[in-house]
C-alpha cells in the first residue's frame, strides 16, 4: 500500500487479504520470520547444516553386456536385383512354354500318329508291290 507503483488489482487483493486476516482474529499475530521455525512442523535442514544420517549410495549397476551391433545389410545392387528378376522371369517363361508345348503335343499327337500310320501303310504297300511272290 506504500508502493505507488502497485497496480489497483494488487492493492485491492492486499486489502481483501487483510480483511480476511482480521475476520479470522489473527490481527495480533505476525507472520514468522524466515529464520524462525513454525511449531509442529518438521524441520528441514539448512544447506550449511551437516546431516548425521549415513548417505546410502545405490549399488553400482551391473555391467552392461557387450554391445552387439546389428548387421547392416547393404542395399541390394539395382543391377543385381534386376538380373535376379530377369532370371526368375526366364524360369517362369520357360516353364509356361513347356506347358504350352505339352498341350499342343497332347492336342496334335493323335493326328500325327494317324498320319504316320497312313504313310507307313502306303510305303509298305509300295514295298510289297516291288517284290513279286
Amino acid at each position: 500500500m506504500d508502493n505507488p507503483n502497485a497496480s489497483p488489482k494488487s492493492v485491492h487483493l492486499l486489502d481483501d487479504l487483510e480483511s480476511i486476516r482480521q475476520l479470522l482474529g489473527d490481527d495480533t499475530l505476525q507472520p514468522p520470520l524466515l529464520t524462525e521455525t513454525v511449531e509442529g512442523s518438521d524441520q528441514i535442514p539448512m544447506l550449511f547444516e551437516q546431516i548425521d544420517e549415513p548417505v546410502v549410495t545405490p549399488p553400482p549397476p551391473p555391467p552392461a553386456p557387450p554391445k552387439v551391433e546389428p548387421k547392416v545389410e547393404a542395399r541390394p545392387d539395382p543391377i543385381a536385383k534386376r538380373q535376379e528378376a530377369l532370371l526368375h522371369l526366364d524360369v517362369e517363361l520357360r516353364a509356361a512354354a513347356q506347358l504350352i508345348m505339352q498341350d499342343v503335343i497332347d492336342d496334335f499327337a493323335p493326328h500325327i500318329e494317324n498320319e504316320i500310320k497312313r504313310r507307313l501303310d502306303v510305303r509298305m504297300e509300295w514295298l510289297l508291290s516291288q517284290y513279286p511272290e
